[in-house]
């Protein structure tokens, strides 16, 4: 594989609509991104081609750019024809849309630097039908002054145990550094941009749910900065999978912190 002769190791850029899916990582029943990719290279090649994707994001999480790798043998096809080739053969939620020729030595995860996630949120009573599964839906009212309030309270490194979900494996660290949230909103649509070097199992989504608590007036900021600060209570609200989008995966080059071992998000 790597290293070896006759053998071309592609970068593919990946949005996938999250909603089908039991996540980008591969299950048995073969309902995860990464299942339908390797399908669609089986077909191509005719044997299994492993894809390594930048970490995993959960069942229901979007991507717009999620970044993964795979090898290939060198005469299977020309470069300018793979794009074409593994799009005709993937279900229309999920695009490869670019292809391109990796250095050896570069792997999706252990390259990346840092990652970038929205959380889209549509504040007002009603919900537009075509936001249906691209949004959390908060009927309250919400002030985006609250919230870039709360957000403040996360930036920087801290250890972040009180704020992940248990995957049930053993975590090395819950120390992660978030290097900005940036909140905007327009016409009762919220746009919440976290970046940093790793995030942990629901990371993102708790966070969301704590600023979203915050501007409805049930939790405090000093709430939030004990529980960060002492790992305690344990943050139990979750903001829904579909309102969360993988935007960009960092790489050596782009201004970012060190990445940290990653969980799903």
């Amino acid at each position: 594989m790597a290293g070896f002769s006759g053998r071309m190791r592609l970068k593919l850029i990946i949005s996938y609509d999250g909603a089908p899916f039991a996540g980008w990582q591969s299950q048995a029943g073969g309902d995860a991104v990464q299942d339908v990719i390797e399908a669609a290279f089986r077909k191509i090649v005719g044997d299994r081609v492993v894809v390594q994707g930048s970490g995993r994001t959960d069942a229901g999480v979007h991507a717009l750019a999620q970044v993964a790798h795979a090898e290939v043998p060198d005469d299977s096809l020309p470069l300018d024809a793979w794009l074409r080739a593994l799009n005709a053969n993937l279900p229309p939620g999920v695009r490869i849309m670019r292809v391109t020729r990796a250095a050896r030595d570069f792997h999706a995860r252990f390259s990346a630097t840092g990652k970038v996630y929205r959380y889209r949120i549509r504040n007002g009573q009603v919900l537009p039908p075509l936001e249906l599964g691209r949004v959390w839906h908060v009927a309250s009212p919400l002030a985006l002054g609250d919230l870039r309030s709360a957000a403040e309270i996360f930036v920087g490194e801290h250890d972040f145990a009180a704020f992940a979900a248990n995957r049930g494996g053993p975590i090395h660290s819950t120390v992660r550094r978030i290097t900005s949230i940036t909140i905007t909103e327009e016409a009762g649509l919220f746009s919440l941009r976290f970046e940093g070097g790793g995030f942990l199992y629901k990371m993102v989504r708790m966070l969301t749910a704590a600023l979203v608590r915050h501007a409805l007036g049930k939790a405090s900021l000093d709430d939030l900065r004990g529980i960060l600060r002492n790992g305690s209570p344990k943050w139990n609200h979750v903001a829904p999978a579909e309102g969360l989008y993988l935007e960009k995966v960092l790489y050596s080059g782009t201004k970012s912190p060190q990445v940290l071992p990653s969980e799903p998000v």
